[in-house]
């Protein structure tokens, strides 16, 4: 069996879950709600306060979908009980970032132009400029999929390069770094 697929799930108190006949999973909680569809061949079974995931056969498909269920459903819970926070770095001399009204972020990276992005509404946005330190971007969300796409799309306008370390990164990532060219070496 799939060692992430046994592991039973915990609900912790004040939240909710339903599951319909249709294996829609409906997850309440203090910070929001969230649904998702579970294929019918993933059996999901509640006792108490744990959720169980089996599957019927050791199919390479049924193996796969088990996991991944019962981890997108333990996000789930986790999101509605604690939410999800990415933060990025702007490393660069003259980036920065704004937030513009309507969930809106403008950014300023090195181009002839500024980049703007409009956010969903279920991510909260905080943008950090200051003059002696780097400017951050927090997103914060209960979905942790859709906060992951977004910081994902935020880190695609200008990655990291590998000579000076310049362009969007999350806050703690470990850049390979190469070494410059070696000037007049004979």
């Amino acid at each position: 069996m799939s060692r992430i697929g046994k592991l039973p799930i915990e609900i912790p108190a004040g939240v909710q879950v339903t599951i319909d006949e249709d294996n829609l999973i409906t997850v309440k909680g203090p910070l929001g709600t969230l649904t998702q569809q579970v294929n019918k061949a993933i059996t999901i079974s509640r006792e108490g306060n744990t959720l169980q995931f089996t599957r019927p056969d050791d199919h390479k498909t049924n193996r796969s979908m088990h996991g991944l269920y019962r981890s997108l459903v333990n996000n789930m819970v986790t999101g509605v009980t604690k939410g999800f926070e990415v933060k990025l770095e702007l490393v660069g001399v003259g980036y920065r970032v704004e937030q513009l009204p309507n969930n809106v972020l403008d950014l300023v990276l090195g181009y002839s132009h500024h980049t703007y992005l409009q956010l969903p509404p279920e991510i909260t946005l905080e943008a950090k400029s200051d003059k002696r330190a780097n400017p951050l971007i927090t997103l914060k969300s209960i979905d942790k999929q859709l906060i992951g796409q977004v910081a994902a799309k935020i880190r695609s306008f200008r990655e990291p390069e590998p000579y000076k370390g310049k362009g969007i990164k999350f806050v703690g990532e470990q850049l390979r770094r190469k070494a410059g060219k070696a000037a007049g070496v004979k």
